[in-house]
């Protein structure tokens, strides 16, 4: 029997709440108004290194054990004219085992570096990645802290900032949301002029700015804005961007989904039909580009991204819609990143039973060479929804976009709300007292809860990617170095659109990279942690077995990334003049994707079993990978081939099917 689609509209709304922000707009409240507080101590007349003594954090944060680093924090206008309630918070950690560090008087000669860290969302709090990714301090799912080995500061004094104005802590006059990227980047400039102020030596001091997911079009527009000051207030050095939102949603979400598919075929149990299926609808969108290294040809059209023709979720996107539907939306979206509270309900169980006779429909029975009207070219919320409905145990509601081989359900939550609104904890860093600090919030845009206004948050901004090439440019003259990372195992900001984005933009005179990003690199244990490429003034590195989040996922190789190719000039995988590379190319990573591991992992809250995929399983589909990719063509349809498809399925059969293999795995429950 032909494998089948689950035409359910419940999507999980990917192209509403792309890189964690809520899948549902605020309605019709009224927009907040926030304004920093003024605790005791506070100096009067304008910054200076008076403030530091008033930012310190010197009293007891709730909870937390250990010996930390010095730190401060607090709020700092961004001198926008006419709102002098906007300000950005911030909590600064020393470089650990440095004091002093960051308060050092000015000193042209100092050239400790020092980092910023930028979370996305956008609206996503900065104080996320402190308290989960590479800061001193990580709360766990139990309320309990920790002391991170693996924090960033341990390399040098960094920054963990909320913004745009109105995240997290930092606050906003009821009119003054940024409208968009460009107020963005002319605030956090206003910031940093008032930052070194009162931390002078970071005036010259060479600036490691660095960030996630929608910090990836945060980051290039602040750059942008920084070259464009006349008399920048920071000696900024490099910029890294992981898993960013460098390009349109078609290009960085729906383009790889093959990629992401020959990533973990198991997304799709397997089935040569099914990956035949994305293939074709991938090559319909306009989404099979050809990389080629040097890159010819000229740069990439414009990528459209058809919307459906057919009644689903990805139309009209409505509060109502959202409602209904919020429940099967993926749990690790909804409570680490965007609307707390949200819980699956019986009868929404119910009423995908009964959607399935409705909206099942054979592969073999579709129109050949037509886009699929259900869901035109988003196809990432397509293999989304086969996941949840076909495939164990995606099929028990759960689908983690950040970090594929995580099927918990519900995702143990990391929340550190009850610390943050803590009064302790409040009074400590010298927060706000006007507003509750949140994880997301989803109108930074406008002071507005319109998100049919420019994309898909209400940014009506162009995407980095309209601009980098000048950029680089830019960044080549001013001696500022550029990285792009991505997480193997992200499938919302897959690698592959990463490396679209490079190979359509132009740096130090050519068009994207002259080889292509083939070599190993590895942690300080010996071990393979991925790829690194480094040509003209541009780093990219895959890490292997890391999602969206990649110091979460992997904190020792996060901190050796750092050290070796943010902070330091590793070599590794640098084009030379006669064309070879550091490190050498290895053969074996030059495909357009890189396996992904061998073990899915389920629970409810917690990881209670996990089923290793069989040798043989992982062999017949590599076979029959080579064999597709080398002889069919992108349009090939799903019943070309039939011959050898039917011999790969029966390999797969003797491999022990996935599937079957973990149904029996659920003993462990």
């Amino acid at each position: 029997m032909s494998p089948t689609l689950f035409k359910f509209p419940s999507s999980l709304l990917v192209c509403l709440i792309l890189f964690g922000v809520s899948v549902l707009a605020q309605g019709s409240s009224s927009i907040p108004n926030s304004f920093p507080h003024a605790w005791p101590g506070q100096p009067h007349g304008d910054f200076s290194s008076d403030w530091q003594k008033y930012f310190e954090v010197t009293e007891k944060l709730p909870n937390i054990t250990g010996t930390l680093s010095r730190s401060f924090a607090g709020n700092i206008p961004v001198n926008r004219a006419g709102h002098p309630n906007n300000t950005l918070f911030f909590w600064a950690f020393e470089h650990a085992g440095k004091n002093g560090s960051l308060t050092a008087p000015a000193d042209s000669n100092n050239t400790d570096p020092w980092f910023i860290w930028l979370q996305g969302g956008p609206g996503s709090s900065g104080m996320i990645a402190l308290t989960t990714e590479n800061g001193p301090i990580h709360i766990q799912p139990n309320g309990t802290w920790f002391i991170n080995q693996f924090s960033w500061h341990t390399l040098g004094d960094v920054i963990w900032v909320d913004q745009p104005v109105g995240t997290g802590f930092s606050t906003s006059d009821s009119k003054g949301y940024v409208p968009d990227e460009d107020q963005t980047g002319e605030d956090f400039v206003g910031f940093l002029s008032n930052l070194v102020k009162v931390f002078p030596s970071l005036a010259t001091r060479p600036l490691f700015l660095t960030g996630e997911s929608y910090a990836g079009t945060y980051i290039p527009y602040i750059t942008k804005h920084i070259f464009q000051t006349a008399k920048p207030p920071v000696n900024l050095r490099k910029i890294a961007i992981g898993d960013g939102s460098l390009g349109s949603q078609a290009t960085v979400e729906h383009l790889p989904v093959v990629n992401v598919i020959e990533t973990y075929p198991i997304l799709i149990g397997y089935d040569p039909e099914v990956f035949d299926f994305f293939r074709e609808q991938t090559h319909l969108c306009g989404f099979d580009l050809n990389l080629t290294y040097p890159q010819i040809g000229g740069t990439f059209p414009t990528l459209k991204l058809v919307r459906p023709t057919e009644n689903s979720a990805l139309l009209n996107p409505t509060e109502d819609r959202a409602k209904t539907l919020r429940a099967s939306v993926s749990a690790k979206f909804v409570v680490t990143h965007g609307e707390e509270g949200f819980s699956k309900r019986d009868e929404l169980f119910e009423r995908r039973e009964a959607g399935i006779q409705k909206w099942k429909r054979d592969l073999a029975g579709r129109a050949n060479g037509t886009i699929d009207p259900f869901y035109g070219c988003s196809l990432l919320d397509e293999l989304i929804d086969y996941a949840v409905n076909f495939t164990f145990p995606w099929t028990n509601g759960e689908f983690d976009v950040y970090d594929i081989p995580d099927a918990t359900n519900p995702e143990p939550f990391k929340n550190a709300s009850t610390f943050f609104n803590d009064n302790r904890t409040r009074a400590a860093l010298h927060a706000p007292t006007s507003k509750d600090w949140i994880r997301n919030f989803n109108y930074p845009f406008g002071s507005v809860h319109n998100r049919s206004i420019g994309n898909q948050y209400g940014d009506p901004s162009v995407e980095p990617i309209a601009f980098l090439s000048e950029l680089a440019a830019n960044a080549t003259a001013k001696n500022v170095s550029i990285v792009f990372y991505s997480g193997n195992d992200d499938s919302l900001v897959q690698h592959r659109g990463t490396e679209v984005i490079i190979q359509n933009m132009t740096f130090g005179g050519i068009q994207g990279f002259t080889r292509k990003p083939s070599t190993p690199w590895f942690d300080d244990d010996g071990n393979f942690a991925g790829i690194v490429h480094q040509e003209r003034n541009l780093t990219y590195v895959l890490f292997d077995g890391a999602g969206h989040l990649v110091p979460m996922w992997k904190p020792a190789q996060a901190l050796v990334f750092l050290r070796e190719f943010v902070l330091g000039s590793n070599p590794n995988g640098t084009v030379l003049g006669n064309n070879t590379v550091v490190g050498g190319e290895n053969a074996t990573l030059a495909n357009d994707f890189l396996p992904g591991g061998d073990e899915v992992f389920f629970g409810n809250s917690t990881t209670a079993g996990t089923s290793t995929i069989p040798a043989a399983t992982r062999s017949a589909w590599a076979s029959f990978i080579a064999t597709a990719t080398a002889s069919v063509p992108v349009s090939a349809k799903a019943d070309a081939n039939d011959a050898t498809r039917k011999l790969k399925m029966k390999d797969l059969a003797a491999g022990s099917v996935l599937v079957c293999l973990i149904v029996g795995a659920t003993i462990l429950l």
